[in-house]
């Protein structure tokens, strides 16, 4: 999955679809699902002696959504846009927006196989 922790993301489909960036969370079940800050709440019942609450309760959380329904927003270009994986000139591997073609980040270190002479 290219979309990583700390990306900003738009939710495309389901119940909080929004054209607004959101932050992501946390990526689960190897890039299947994702966990978006203020995207698919719930209210969990909890019993006296949790350890997130000690007296009981209701706790307000963030549950996963499928990675299919969400796209990596591009600061650069405004809109939501889908991300491509490209070898650099020193045989990196980083990410970067098919719309605009800037670089978001690298995945892999550089690696002389790959490397453009």
């Amino acid at each position: 999955m290219k979309i990583k922790k700390g990306d900003s993301v738009v939710v495309m489909t389901g119940d909080d679809k929004s054209p607004t960036p959101r932050r992501v969370i946390q990526v689960l079940d190897n890039g299947d699902k994702v966990l978006i800050q203020g995207v698919n709440q719930v209210w969990k019942h909890v019993r006296r002696g949790h350890p997130r609450s000690p007296q009981g309760g209701r706790l307000h959380l963030e549950m996963p959504i499928q990675s299919s329904n969400v796209m990596y927003y591009c600061e650069s270009c405004t809109k939501p846009s889908r991300l491509g994986l490209r070898y650099v000139s020193d045989g990196a591997k980083e990410r970067f927006c098919r719309k605009c073609e800037k670089a978001v980040g690298t995945v892999s270190p550089a690696k002389s196989v790959y490397a453009k002479q």
